[in-house]
């Protein structure tokens, strides 16, 4: 049997290293809000630790190179995080593709995930209908602020735990209008799924369908 002192160390720093993950984590996620970038004495003060924790933290990140500095010295998202992003998009474009197929045809207009990414709401997955005349082409990647549209307003919505359809008119793109709704659920991943048209859309029709769609990706992706 190993000696209690022993045991009880590793599990000192077993806590230790966890703290450290979970600081490291942190601090990737302010970095991503923050498309600016982050001062080492920022980063500090928003963790509430010392610019030395920071530093030790910045140290593994750079070297996976998940974090980078740039000419200022600020702190920046690496390449490396756009390496795991590209390999986690396909498998939600998978897991989203089905219910955004059968929002679009039966709304009858262009379905999407758009998904939160640099403070920014970005278009990961968009279905077009198939039996429309007309529909809006809504490019893969297209980016906007959350507080416009209402992609970005479900998403806000969704922070606060509500899951209530949310409309717009005109707030990206004179004369289109959209409804989306929160995707809830899904741990680390905060997103909407959403629809938008070339004419008014029934709420009351449309808002069902799209919060339906939306909870049908919720229990693709978990």
């Amino acid at each position: 049997m190993g000696h209690p002192d022993a045991v009880a160390g590793v599990a000192g720093r077993g806590g230790e290293t966890a703290q450290t993950l979970d600081r490291g984590l942190r601090l990737l996620h302010l970095v991503a809000d923050a498309p600016g970038g982050l001062t080492v004495t920022e980063a500090a003060t928003r963790l509430g630790i010392g610019r030395a924790a920071v530093y030790r933290l910045v140290g593994p990140l750079t070297g996976h190179g998940m974090l980078r500095r740039d000419a200022d010295g600020r702190l920046r998202l690496g390449a490396g995080v756009l390496h795991l992003a590209r390999r986690a998009q396909p498998l939600l474009a998978e897991g989203a593709l089905p219910a955004l197929r059968r929002l679009a045809e039966q709304a009858g207009a262009t379905a999407h995930l758009t998904v939160v990414e640099g403070g920014e709401g970005v278009a990961l997955v968009v279905v077009e209908p198939s039996w429309t005349s007309f529909h809006v082409a809504y490019r893969t990647g297209a980016r906007h602020p959350l507080d416009r549209g209402a992609a970005g307003r479900a998403i806000l919505a969704g922070r606060t735990g509500v899951a209530e359809p949310v409309s717009s008119s005109g707030e990206l793109q004179s004369g289109a209008y959209g409804v989306a709704a929160p995707v809830l659920g899904v741990p680390g991943l905060e997103a909407s799924v959403g629809v938008v048209a070339l004419a008014p859309l029934d709420v009351g029709l449309v808002g069902p369908q799209v919060l339906a769609a939306a909870t049908a990706v919720a229990a693709a992706l978990r």
